[in-house]
């Protein structure tokens, strides 16, 4: 993706999806506790402001990171410290985003894979939260969904990177939505979130972030 055409174009995103703010309309109270509590929390985590430093000193693009990678990658941070989960799953491009992943649960056990060769579970291993982040290999992230799902339980969180990004990417979202193993969705434009809980009432949501 582009950064400077990202940077252009994201105003109009934003603007486009603007009446999806701070769980307006949202009558569930998983969803709208997870928009308020979660995606939209502005709390000064005490980690953020040293993962950020580091953070700076890794990525290849400055600008892109100040834009964008920042503010997905603590989400990620809380979406870990929301979802408390054991065993953490990154899967793509090696990206800084493992820094606020494990610094959130510095307990869990986390794996990067490049690709499906690297990724070596035991038999009885759920995936408590996924996060496939190579949204220029759909391929990779649409065989990557098939071999993971098959490890989520009902309180799984799986987290796509770059759903909006290319038609390509909106045409893999809207596969995971109707899959039937797939619960509740949330639409953030930069990611998308799957849950797997069929207690509850399968709905689609899309949240300005």
């Amino acid at each position: 993706m582009n950064v400077l055409w990202f940077c252009a174009k994201k105003p109009f995103i934003w603007l486009s999806r603007f009446r999806h703010r701070c769980g307006y309309g949202v009558h569930s109270p998983f969803a709208f506790n997870l928009i308020t509590d979660v995606i939209y929390e502005k709390r000064a985590y005490y980690a953020y402001d040293s993962l950020d430093r580091e953070c700076k000193e890794r990525e290849d693009s400055r600008l892109k990171y100040l834009l964008n990678d920042r503010k997905v990658y603590r989400l990620l941070f809380r979406l870990v410290n929301y979802v408390q989960p054991s065993v953490m799953i990154e899967l793509g491009k090696r990206s800084s985003a493992s820094l606020y992943m494990q610094s959130a649960k510095s307990a869990a056990d986390y794996l990067f894979a490049s690709d499906l060769s690297e990724l070596f579970l035991d038999a009885d291993t759920s995936i408590d939260f996924l996060y496939l982040n190579d949204y220029r290999n759909v391929a990779l992230m649409r065989q990557a969904f098939q071999v993971c799902v098959s490890r989520s339980v009902a309180t799984s969180l799986f987290v796509i990177r770059g759903i909006g990004y290319s038609s390509e990417m909106k045409s893999f979202w809207k596969e995971l939505q109707c899959d039937e193993r797939v619960g509740i969705t949330f639409d953030l434009y930069d990611v998308g979130l799957l849950f797997f809980d069929h207690a509850k009432i399968k709905q689609h949501y899309i949240v300005n972030f």
